[in-house]
């Protein structure tokens, strides 16, 4: 997987504004999707970044991007523990709510909405989409926000700034590793 698709896609998390990010790769011949990610977590693991593939196919991988010292403390959150409880979550530690999700995206015939507490959706805003996913959304952009739309619309900016910027920095000769940055 390429340095720019990983921007692309993971660019706030990579810059510790953001939990965790998910991406997809396209599986071809030649791929060796374990082997990258091992290589990714050697590359960015002293900067608290984790990598991990949630599901593959003989087409696609769905990759997960995150901060475990994030994911730690999101799940913590009463909203996110009652939406995780409720959809069958023992919540022991973020590694086995992952083990968890990992299991429900290969066994359940939808997907788990409850993915946006993996990558540091506003609770409240994951409980309104699984609740009723048009009803009362104020405005879209990385996920539905159903409440604080100003709130909402300058951390979808923010989000786009930074991977504009890292990009930029990118193309101009900064590494992934150099762009990741550490966080506690």
């Amino acid at each position: 997987m390429s340095e720019e698709l990983i921007i692309e896609h993971c660019s706030p998390t990579l810059a510790g504004i953001k939990t965790g990010s998910l991406f997809s790769v396209k599986i071809t011949e030649e791929t060796d999707i374990d082997r990258e990610v091992r290589e990714i977590n050697m590359l960015l693991r002293d900067k608290g970044l984790r990598m991990l593939p949630l599901k593959k196919t003989d087409e696609y991988a769905l990759i997960y991007l995150y901060r475990p010292s994030y994911l730690k403390k999101d799940l913590k959150d009463p909203v996110a523990v009652s939406i995780l409880k409720k959809r069958g979550y023992a919540i022991k530690d973020p590694e086995c709510c992952i083990v968890q999700l990992v299991r429900h995206l290969k066994s359940d015939p939808g997907f788990p909405h409850e993915i946006g507490l993996f990558l540091g959706y506003p609770p409240s805003d994951v409980a309104c989409f699984i609740k009723s996913p048009c009803d009362g959304v104020k405005c879209c952009g990385c996920w539905k926000a159903y409440s604080e739309p100003e709130k909402a619309l300058a951390t979808f900016a923010r989000f786009k700034d930074c991977t504009e910027n890292y990009h930029v920095m990118n193309r101009n000769g900064k590494s992934l590793a150099q762009l990741a940055v550490v966080t506690g």
